[in-house]
């Protein structure tokens, strides 16, 4: 099986802005992108666990964060616990992450029309603070385990989210993100008129093997 390949150098970094790892799929292309959002602490490394659960003709591609935390740990924003951050606090994360999809077609020829985000945790919350700010940019979401930013509810500032795709696993007993805030953040993207596929599993901040295999699901029902 091939392995992810790190960019942190060169000219490919410098037209994308950010430390990668990309997993590129067999075929000329153009292809569809999968852009897999590390959680707080993360990195490049740890979305990897999910490469499967899109189809292997499409392109993966995995960026690090833009906060270092140290110890080879990276966060999108720093958050204290228990803290939700507003959407303003989302701005720096939002633009290197636009600027990121942006580059895509031109270093990896990824189809502009097919750009998808899958975020973990404070990940999910990145991917839905960049398509609340950029509507279009994107044609789906997977958020696991995440939340939206703080202070989302007025109808009129959640356009970029009306009619997109949304596949939203919540944890039950999750330690970190609180079942009932999960629950009015659903809510949130129903309001929004998303098209929410929304799934809770007797697990923690994490996904489980009935997780793993309903969001493969969902990804092959894509259109």
């Amino acid at each position: 099986m091939n392995e992810p390949i790190l960019i942190d150098s060169g000219p490919i970094l410098h037209e994308t802005g950010l430390v990668h790892k990309v997993l590129e799929p067999p075929g000329p292309g153009p292809y569809r992108a999968l852009v897999m959002l590390h959680g707080r602490f993360g990195n490049e490394d740890v979305m990897w666990i999910f490469r499967n659960a899109a189809p292997v003709h499409w392109l993966k591609v995995a960026p690090r964060a833009i906060v270092d935390e140290g110890d080879g740990r990276y966060s999108w924003v720093r958050q204290p616990y228990g803290t939700w951050p507003d959407l303003p606090a989302f701005d720096e994360a939002v633009t290197a992450v636009t600027n990121f999809l942006l580059a895509l077609p031109r270093v990896y020829n990824a189809d502009p029309d097919q750009l998808y985000l899958m975020g973990f945790s404070q990940g999910a919350a990145v991917s839905y603070a960049t398509a609340l700010s950029h509507p279009g940019i994107v044609r789906a979401i997977a958020g696991l385990v995440g939340f939206l930013p703080g202070g989302c509810g007025d109808r009129g500032d959640l356009e970029g989210l009306r009619r997109l795709p949304v596949y939203m696993a919540v944890g039950r007993d999750d330690p970190l993100v609180p079942y009932e805030r999960a629950l009015g953040c659903a809510e949130t993207l129903r309001q929004a008129d998303a098209e929410l596929s929304y799934h809770d599993y007797a697990t923690g901040h994490k996904l489980n093997r009935q997780g793993m295999d309903d969001l493969q699901s969902w990804f092959l029902a894509l259109k």
